[in-house]
């Protein structure tokens, strides 16, 4: 559960327009009348007649191969118990954007009104001709079992419990890597299981696939130990019987060599793990709060490899690591179940993909040169985006040589690039700056404390772990808001007005500075009160690590005091502003789209110049294409033989950077275009990831555009080219937006640090 202050952010986040979290996307053209005749009356009834006299010919004219149906009763839902249907839909729906994040795959969440097994067994079959796929989601065992079970016998698509066998396969491929760590091999080692629940039966039936002894098994519910000296037995769990007459979890720990918790917080102790034998392997998995602490289980005894379902610790058994790379193999291959051979291969995928070397993206993120396979390292992080094209791939070729593949896949190398496109891999370009901000944190101080949105995103931050705020603002007005709001914020808050030493400090600084630039003394006494200048000069003076503003002031207020305090980097001739744009085709790079109202050729240069550093500083390479109404000179006028310059004497400057112009926007993003018109274009075949318009006006209305109708999202205005991390907000931002900005000032911090 959220902790009480975040309570209503939660409740903000779900309820603002559009409500919930999925949405209904058209993927053709409806905006003619020649448009609405083809997707609906009349034009609709020609793919009806097909599928009719071909019903395989639903795959090729419907989205049936692309969509899955995430299905729960909500009897079981994660760490909240049976709370009904209706209850269950927010997670039904936060399941649909991981499946989409993820693997590319669109869902329908289906919250079924139904507790009897066999009546919510029919009335999932009948949405067969529906999906491609079924994703069952928080139904409570024992009905869970018999659910699963009769549905995949029934259906002829693939059909899975992901409570169940996410955290097997998952937990399976932590396993394998874990008993290599420990050189002990599968079949000789003594294992514990706390839980028998869906997900518990699931990892003991998956590890005797990978070849563990059910005799080597002991499995304990809420009961005590399941043994057959047990009365009215679960013919599920009497499958894990023991013939061993067990009273306490401890005594089972005694020359254990593998743990497994499926349960609840604390239910083991140091004494328990120091019973295991040599090399013990521990598995806490409940969430958040595992079966034994991992700083106590780690410090019980140093042979220990320890895994817990919490991202916060290495080893995170993590069902998204799994569902969505497993389901997109299946669908791909249009296979009619998800079976054993299917699940062994993503398990063995996932671990062989830990034993490889990490991407740099995937080290930036967690700020540790030290990933590498071993006991901290057993299972490859969520953000790796080789997750796909490992494990998919891995699941399709199962489902064919198992012979439940209705089509096969014969070009490897082109799936692999279908399945990087159908994701974009940047989609998860956030994801690894939090991470990697997370990883190192560092103080931000934030100049307009007093306005909720600056306290909210600052509480999430504090939470997250991706950085340590400091409050500028009225002390009493900020204490006041934090109660009224709800925030449990607790970190430094400074007054301007009531902090003596520092502003003395700061505008004696000041006036050295600024004193030949019209300053005087009062002036400086002044503008050291003031939040801009008073915390740029925290970030100057080493009180501070990043700093942020530009909520409530227009941006040029909020970068004056930037300017004169810190400056631009040396050798830097200016600073220019970035955003980065997202959308359905990819991630793409703006600039400048703040600062320089109308730069010379050699000015776009330098913009050039920070812009390609930044593009690489988020882990792409730079694509450039100075932006103009003209194609390779193809109009006459300033703006084209502006962007030819600059094109040239970049390319002087920066001779291995891919860039090209004078060009029309769409042309610089349409490969097709590009290969069939130009291509002699250094663009070709990929086109460009990175804009550069030729002033300020047009940069600053393209982003606006796109974000306000073009249903694009935007991170930014990241500042580039200053001598510390100053970022500025647009007026205006969204709590998210500060979130995400000062999480990349957080990493800019890291980056100036390690710099020096």
């Amino acid at each position: 559960m959220p902790s009480k202050n975040r309570n209503q952010d939660a409740l903000g986040y779900h309820s603002q327009e559009p409500k919930g979290k999925i949405a209904v996307v058209a993927t053709k053209p409806v905006a003619t009348q020649g448009d609405l005749a083809l997707a609906y009356s009349p034009g609709v009834a020609v793919p009806c007649l097909a599928i009719a006299e071909n019903i395989e010919d639903v795959y090729k004219y419907t989205a049936k191969g692309n969509l899955v149906g995430v299905i729960s009763n909500g009897t079981a839902v994660l760490g909240l118990g049976n709370i009904g249907p209706e209850a269950s839909k927010p997670v039904m729906e936060g399941k649909g954007v991981l499946f989409k994040k993820f693997a590319g795959i669109d869902i329908f969440d289906i919250e079924i009104a139904e507790t009897d097994a066999d009546k919510f067994i029919e009335i999932v079959k009948s949405l067969e001709p529906t999906f491609g796929g079924i994703n069952l989601e928080d139904i409570k065992a024992p009905e869970s079992f018999k659910i699963e079970t009769e549905l995949k016998k029934k259906m002829k698509i693939p059909v899975m419990h992901d409570d169940q066998h996410g955290t097997a396969i998952i937990s399976a491929a932590a396993l394998l890597n874990a008993l290599i760590v420990v050189k002990k091999k599968i079949e000789n080692i003594q294992i514990v299981i706390n839980g028998a629940g869906g997900a518990a039966i699931a990892c003991a039936q998956l590890y005797i696939s990978l070849g563990a002894s059910r005799k080597n098994i002991v499995m304990f519910d809420s009961k005590g130990a399941i043994d057959k000296y047990r009365e009215n037995i679960d013919p599920t769990k009497a499958m894990f019987a023991t013939d061993r007459k067990l009273r306490t979890l401890s005594q089972a720990m005694v020359g254990a060599d593998l743990f497994v918790g499926l349960s609840i917080a604390d239910v083991l102790t140091a004494k328990d793990v120091q019973a295991m034998a040599d090399n013990p392997i521990v598995f806490a998995l409940s969430n958040p709060d595992p079966e034994i602490a991992y700083d106590l289980a780690m410090s019980s005894r140093s042979d220990i490899v320890m895994a817990t379902g919490r991202s916060d610790y290495p080893n995170q058994v993590n069902n998204v690591l799994g569902f969505p790379y497993i389901f997109r193999g299946a669908l791909d291959v249009r296979a009619t179940a998800i079976n054993e051979e299917m699940k062994l291969a993503a398990v063995k995928a996932i671990a062989e993909l830990a034993k490889e070397n990490v991407p740099e993206m995937v080290i930036k993120a967690y700020g540790d040169n030290k990933i590498s396979f071993g006991k901290e390292y057993l299972i490859p992080k969520p953000i790796d985006p080789r997750l796909i094209t490992s494990i998919s791939p891995a699941v399709a070729k199962a489902a064919i040589a198992s012979g439940v593949a209705r089509i096969e896949i014969t070009d490897w190398e082109a799936y692999d690039l279908e399945l990087q496109h159908r994701i974009g891999i940047d989609q998860k370009i956030m994801s690894r700056v939090i991470s990697r901000a997370r990883s190192n944190p560092r103080t931000v101080v934030f100049a307009e404390a007093d306005h909720p949105k600056i306290l909210k995103a600052a509480q999430m931050l504090k939470d997250d772990g991706v950085a340590h705020p400091i409050l500028l603002g009225n002390h009493d007005k900020i204490k006041k808001l934090l109660v009224e709001y709800d925030l449990d914020l607790e970190c430094p808050i400074i007054d301007p007005d009531e902090d003596k030493e520092r502003t003395d400090r700061f505008a004696n600084e000041l006036f050295e500075k600024r004193k030949r630039k019209g300053v005087t003394r009062a002036t400086a006494n002044q503008l050291a009160r003031d939040g801009n200048y008073f915390g740029c000069m925290m970030v100057e003076l080493g009180d501070a690590d990043a700093f942020i503003s530009g909520l409530t002031n227009h941006y040029s207020t909020a970068i004056k005091p930037a300017l004169q305090v810190i400056g631009m980097e040396k050798g830097i001739n200016r600073v220019a502003g970035m955003y980065i744009i997202m959308n359905s085709n990819g991630t793409y790079f703006f600039a400048d789209t703040t600062v320089n109202v109308n730069p010379t050729a050699e000015e776009l240069v330098d913009i050039i110049g920070l812009t390609s550093n930044a593009v690489r500083f988020f882990d792409r390479e730079p694509r450039m294409a100075v932006l103009s109404y003209s194609n390779f000179g193809s109009s006459e006028g300033n703006i084209p033989k502006l962007a030819q310059k600059a094109v040239l004497l970049a390319k002087e400057k920066f001779p291995d950077l891919i860039i090209d112009g004078d060009l029309q926007a769409n042309v610089a993003l349409d490969k097709k275009m590009l290969k069939e018109a130009y291509p002699f274009s250094e663009l070709c075949p990929d086109g460009a990831n990175t804009l550069i318009f030729p002033d300020l006006t047009s940069g600053n209305i393209a982003y606006k555009l796109l974000m306000q109708i073009g249903n694009a999202d935007a991170i930014g205005p990241i500042l580039l080219g200053m001598n510390k991390p100053v970022h500025v907000l647009q007026l205006g931002s969204s709590v998210r937006e500060i979130y995400n900005m000062a999480a990349i000032a957080v990493v800019d911090a890291q980056y100036h640090v390690s710099k020096n």
